[in-house]
Formats: structure tokens, C-alpha cells, sequence
């Protein structure tokens, strides 16, 4: 499956705007503060019910207007279905073949877009939710019963804080833990599974970007010499201080180390940025190989912020991957992965053809 097809309706900037897109490559070109990253952030909005850029819908929506719509066709085997999703202040709605969806993982299946764009870096310069929601999503493209898992965790998870914020007893609040132990468990086991097969791919890969090796470790958010039942025995305490549950998998991290040392601070802005594309790479390659989708892979302005030789390293690394591809240049003659199969110029929130 790829994404054939793209309308944005009041949308940041856009007013209106379509794009048939190519199976392999597609370029958007104009410059900057154009258009250009909104019509791939709707893009990528479309696949995880969420923006790249910010937590604020109301950002998203253009102003003067009450809500934004994108719709995209998608074609899945033998048949195209369509995806749709509305932003409002109501907040998101989105449909699929015509039909609500119970659940944005159902877009994101259809639709598994990722981007590498110049705040790329924030993956490893920001703390480790940013980390926990880059892992899940490609745990949730390789292991099938990880999201409804990952959704039951989040239930009981907020039922056992709603507890301890009431200050009720021990009993009542512990009341939760058979099932919140089983499902933490579970997401600990697939997130570490997929850690060890994405920390190969990454190795291999941050060799040929920095130069460096590169080592990946998940820790799963309680002590390591500890099972979970004994760690929320015994943060029961520190529980009831904080008003919430101090360890889980809500709490996990991976920790990110180049030649042996830690990266956070360590490391330049560039570096942070191939680190990170490093990353987004080697989650690309665990993609399913037989799965009727196709990632989507968004490339914004690859030249922002990288040398020659670090930019031709991207470039050589991302022509590897077997994705849609999708770019922004200030270059309308951009061709560094050959003659896109369409392109596409952007000036003032305006998009046309050619």
C-alpha cells in the first residue's frame, strides 16, 4: 500500500490544497515559511491523529476558520480506501473506508508515516516520553497485540493514580496491580524485544552516518534486580507522596550511548540529528517485509542544518530504505534520489503542480 492521494482543507496555512503522489518519490519545492512542512505535517497528521510539531490543535487549524479536514486515498491490496480526519475545537474525529474509527492505531496501520525534519533532534535532545512514543510505534508495526495491550495498561494505569490522588487505602489501590502487573509486563517484554533487533540495525547504520558505535539499552522503568510487583511494593510511599505510580513502563527509557558514553549534551546539534535519523532508519528496516503497507517516509528540507558529507550520508542511507518518499526543497531541481515521479511548488499556502 502507498498514499495516492492528499486533500487539505483550512489547514495552518493552506487554504486548499490536492496532491497525487508517487509511489517512490515525490518533491515539494518553494521557500521558506511557504507550506512546505504543512502539507507534510498533514500528512503525517493523517497517519497518527497527531502533529510533529505541536500538542495544540487549535494551532493547526487556519485562522479565520473553525476546523481543518484532510482526506487522503490509500491504496491496500486490490482495493483504495480512504482515510479522513477533522480538527476542531471538539477535537479530532477520523474515518476510514467511510466508517468512524475506534482508535487512531487503525489510521496509523493503514497509513505508517514517519518524518526526519530539522527539529529531528529533539528525539534525542528531549526527555524520554518523546523516546517511549518513538519505540511504540514501531513495537506497535511488528507485534499486533501490542496496542490493545498498550491501551489496557493506560486504563488501569489511571484508575490506580485516580486512587492514590483520593488518598484511598492500600487495598483499594493495590486492587490494581494484578492487571496492571500482566500488562506492564507484556509491553516490557515486546518493548525489549524490539530494542535488541532495532539496536543492530542502528549499529551498523551510525557507523556509516558519525563514524561512531553506537549502543541501545531499554530499561523498563523500575529497578533492574527488581520484578514490578516488588517495585510497587515498594514505591507504595513514594505512590501516595507523588499521587501517582512512580514505576512502570510509563516510566521506561532508552538509553542512547555513542563509543561508550551517554549522548545527552554530549554530542553537536548536527550529530543529534544523524543520531536521530539513525534511529528512524533502523525502525524503518524492522517494517514488516510482508505487510500489505508501505511506510511513508517524509523528508523536510534533508540539506537544513548538515555539511556536504553528512547530507550525501542521509541521502545514501535513505535511498536504502523501502518507503514512499516525500521531500521538501527550497530546490525545485532537487534529484539527489533520482527524477521524482511528481512534483509540486508551494508559495503563500498555494500548491501547484509541476
Amino acid at each position: 500500500m502507498t498514499l495516492r492521494r492528499v486533500q487539505v482543507s483550512d489547514f495552518r496555512c493552506l487554504h486548499s490544497a490536492e496532491l497525487d503522489l508517487d509511489p517512490q518519490f515525490t518533491l515539494i519545492s518553494g521557500p521558506n515559511a511557504s507550506g512546505k512542512t504543512s502539507l507534510l505535517e498533514s500528512i503525517y497528521v493523517l497517519g497518527r491523529g497527531r502533529s510533529f510539531r505541536t500538542r495544540r490543535l487549535d494551532n493547526l487549524i487556519r485562522s479565520g476558520t473553525e476546523r481543518f479536514v484532510i482526506y487522503g486515498e490509500a491504496d491496500l491490496a486490490e482495493r483504495r480506501v480512504g482515510l479522513g480526519i477533522e480538527g476542531s475545537a471538539d477535537g479530532m474525529r477520523a474515518r476510514m473506508g467511510g466508517e468512524r474509527v475506534s482508535s487512531l492505531g487503525e489510521l496509523a496501520a493503514v497509513l505508517p508515516a514517519q518524518i526526519i525534519d530539522p527539529e529531528v533532534h529533539k528525539l534525542i535532545e528531549e526527555g524520554p516520553s518523546r523516546r517511549r512514543r518513538f519505540l511504540d510505534w514501531g513495537v506497535f508495526h511488528v507485534e499486533h497485540k501490542f496496542l490493545d495491550g498498550w491501551q489496557r495498561y493506560q486504563q488501569v494505569l489511571k484508575q490506580r493514580n485516580a486512587a492514590l490522588k483520593a488518598r484511598q487505602p492500600r487495598a483499594a489501590v493495590s486492587a490494581w496491580d494484578v492487571d496492571l502487573v500482566r500488562l506492564g509486563e507484556f509491553i516490557n517484554q515486546a518493548r525489549s524485544r524490539y530494542v535488541v533487533a532495532l539496536a543492530q540495525d542502528a549499529r551498523e547504520i551510525a557507523q556509516s552516518l558519525l563514524g561512531m558505535d553506537l549502543t541501545l539499552t531499554y530499561r523498563s522503568g523500575w529497578p533492574r534486580d527488581a520484578t514490578l510487583v516488588e517495585a510497587l511494593k515498594s514505591s507504595w510511599t513514594h505512590d501516595q507522596e507523588a499521587g501517582t505510580t512512580q514505576v512502570g513502563p510509563q516510566r521506561a527509557e532508552v538509553s542512547i550511548r555513542l563509543n561508550g558514553i551517554s549522548v545527552k549534551d554530549r554530542i553537536s546539534r548536527g550529530q543529534q540529528k544523524l543520531l536521530a535519523a539513525t534511529l528512524l532508519m533502523a525502525q524503518l528496516n524492522l517494517f514488516p517485509k510482508d505487510a500489505l503497507v508501505r511506510p511513508t517516509l517524509l523528508l523536510d528540507d534533508p540539506a537544513a542544518e548538515l555539511d556536504s558529507d553528512r547530507l550525501f550520508g542521509l541521502i545514501r542511507e535513505v535511498s536504502r530504505q523501502s518507503v514512499q518518499l516525500v521531500v521538501t526543497s527550497l530546490n525545485a531541481d532537487f534529484t539527489a534520489f533520482g527524477a521524482p515521479g511528481r512534483r509540486y511548488t508551494v508559495d503563500g499556502g498555494r500548491v501547484a503542480a509541476g
